[in-house]
C-alpha cells in the first residue's frame, strides 16, 4: 500500500508539473516577436492589414491571451496538439511519423555510449592510476568539451567523404530493392555514424561517472569483507561492486534519454536524420507554432515518464531504496 500510495503522489506531481510545461511554452511563444500570420505572409510575398488581420482571425490569434491560453490547454488534454499550417498535417501526426526514427537512433547511442562507458569505467577503476585511466579520462574530457555538431562534421569529412565507408545523409537509400534484411543492413550503415557522434558526449559521461562510482564502492566495508572471505578480485568486481557502483550510471542514463529533442537536433540536422530533430529545426525556421509547441508538449512528456522509470529501475537495481518515498 505504501508503494502505491508513493507511485500515485509521483504520478499526481508529474500531472501539475506537465501542465506548468504547457503553460510556459505557451506563453514563451505568445511573447516571442512574430506569429503565424507573419510567416504566412511572408510566403505569400506580403500581404495588407485586412488578410494579415483575417489570418490571426482563423488562427485564434486576434483572442485575448488568456483565451487562447485556455482553448490550448483544453485541445491538449483531449490529445489534440493543433494542425501544423507548414506541414498541412495533424502535429501529432508529424510527431508519430518522426518519433521511431529518433528513439531508433536515441536508444542506439544510449546503448552503445553505457555499455562502453560502463566497461572502460570499471576497468579504469581497477587500475586508477594506470594507462588505461588516464586514456579514459582523456577521452571523456575529449568528447565532453567537442561540440557534437563539430564531431559530426569530422566524422562525415573522414569516414563519408574521403574514405567513403557510410552514407552522407538519410536514414535509407531509396533506390535499394531487397527485403527486409537487406533494409535492415541499409539503416544500421546509415546509423554508425549518427550513432557514434550523439553517443561521444554520453560516452564520455558514463566512462567518467562508472569509474568514480565504482572506486568509491572499491573502498566500502563490505568490499573489503568480500576480499578477506577469499573471494577472486573479479568476483568482487563484478558480483558485489558493480551492482551498487551503477544506480548513478542508471540515473544519469533515464535524464540523458528524456532529453530525447535536445540532443538530437544538432545530430539530425548534420546527418539528415528525418526525425523529431530535424522537425523541431525546420519548424522553428518556418515559425511553425503548433509543430512547435507539440515538440515541446511530447519533449516534456518524455523527460517526465523518463524520471519516473528511471526512479522505478533504480529501486530494482538497488534494494536500499526500496520502501523509500
Amino acid at each position: 500500500m505504501n508503494a502505491m500510495r508513493v507511485t500515485t503522489t509521483r504520478i499526481f506531481y508529474a500531472i501539475l508539473l506537465l501542465l506548468a510545461v504547457l503553460v510556459l511554452n505557451f506563453t514563451m511563444m505568445h511573447l516571442a516577436p512574430g506569429d503565424v500570420a507573419d510567416t504566412i505572409a511572408q510566403s505569400m510575398g506580403g500581404a495588407d492589414e485586412d488578410t494579415m488581420a483575417q489570418i490571426r482571425a482563423d488562427y485564434g490569434l486576434d483572442k485575448p491571451f488568456l483565451i487562447q491560453l485556455g482553448s490550448y490547454l483544453g485541445r491538449v488534454l483531449q490529445f489534440d496538439l493543433g494542425y501544423s499550417f507548414y506541414y498541412n498535417q495533424p502535429v501529432t501526426t508529424l510527431i508519430l511519423q518522426r518519433l521511431p526514427a529518433t528513439l531508433l537512433l536515441v536508444f542506439t547511442a544510449q546503448i552503445f555510449a553505457m555499455f562502453i562507458g560502463v566497461v572502460l569505467g570499471v576497468i579504469s577503476a581497477r587500475r586508477p592510476n594506470g594507462i588505461l585511466s588516464h586514456f579514459v579520462t582523456f577521452i571523456a574530457l575529449f568528447g565532453y568539451s567537442a561540440p557534437v555538431f563539430w564531431t559530426g562534421i569530422l566524422l562525415l569529412i573522414g569516414f563519408s567523404l574521403k574514405i567513403q565507408w557510410f552514407p552522407v545523409a538519410g536514414m535509407r537509400d531509396v533506390t535499394l530493392e531487397g527485403g527486409f534484411l537487406v533494409q535492415a543492413l541499409d539503416i544500421m550503415r546509415h546509423m554508425v555514424l549518427p550513432t557514434i557522434t550523439l553517443g561521444s558526449i554520453f560516452l564520455a559521461l558514463y566512462s567518467r561517472l562508472s569509474r568514480a562510482s565504482m572506486m568509491e564502492t572499491l573502498g566500502s566495508d563490505y568490499v573489503r569483507t568480500a576480499k578477506a572471505k577469499g573471494l577472486t578480485e573479479r568476483e568482487v568486481v563484478y558480483k558485489h561492486a558493480l551492482k551498487n557502483a551503477l544506480s548513478p550510471v542508471i540515473t544519469l542514463a533515464g535524464l540523458q534519454f528524456s532529453a530525447v529533442i535536445s540532443g538530437a537536433v544538432l545530430v539530425e540536422t548534420v546527418f539528415a536524420w528525418p526525425g523529431l530533430g530535424t522537425l523541431a529545426f525546420q519548424s522553428i525556421l518556418a515559425r511553425d507554432t503548433p509543430t512547435i509547441l507539440g515538440i515541446l508538449f511530447f519533449s516534456a512528456l518524455m523527460v517526465i515518464v523518463g524520471n519516473l522509470l528511471t526512479d522505478s529501475v533504480l529501486r530494482l537495481v538497488d534494494p536500499r531504496l526500496k520502501g523509500r518515498a
